[in-house]
């Protein structure tokens, strides 16, 4: 049986796919909800595992929309290999694993092919940036808004 990682451990991970997925969202992408349907997921996929291997730590990858997923499970189903749905989703995911690697390097994270053999198609992120995020207020902006990091709207009194 697989070891969990530690409370601390774990702490960090879940705050580095935070991140992860602030991060991202910055940067326009769309990014599924942690616990919604799949039926209804697409966009960056953001996950956590709990586990203590090789393969363990903040794991992301992208889900393209629900009908191209459709589509390449009934190609694989019927075994239709020449399929254009089959390369077209091989595409996709290269093209925005490249995407978000770059938009994760650039950003500050250790970003890596998965290491896992049963999620292909996936990066790893074991490492993220300190301080404050990329898309962050400006001293500029805090001085002359009083932007205190509080919720939007919610006003400062």
């Amino acid at each position: 049986m697989l070891e969990k990682v530690g409370a601390e451990v774990l702490a960090e991970r879940e705050r580095i796919a935070a991140r992860v997925r602030d991060e991202l969202v910055a940067a326009g992408l769309p990014v599924v909800a942690p616990g919604l349907n799949p039926v209804l997921a697409q966009g960056v996929e953001v996950t956590v595992d709990p586990f203590d291997d090789a393969a363990g730590g903040v794991s992301v990858g992208w889900k393209s929309s629900p009908r191209l997923q459709s589509c390449v499970l009934r190609a694989v189903k019927h075994s239709l290999l020449d399929d254009p749905a089959l390369a077209h989703q091989q595409v996709v995911l290269e093209a925005m694993l490249a995407a978000i690697t770059a938009i994760l390097g650039s950003a500050g994270f250790t970003v890596r092919d998965s290491l896992n053999d049963y999620a292909p198609f996936t990066l790893e992120v074991p490492a993220g940036p300190g301080g404050s995020p990329s898309w962050g207020p400006r001293e500029e902006e805090v001085a002359v808004s009083g932007w205190s990091g509080s919720s939007a709207g919610e006003s400062e009194s």
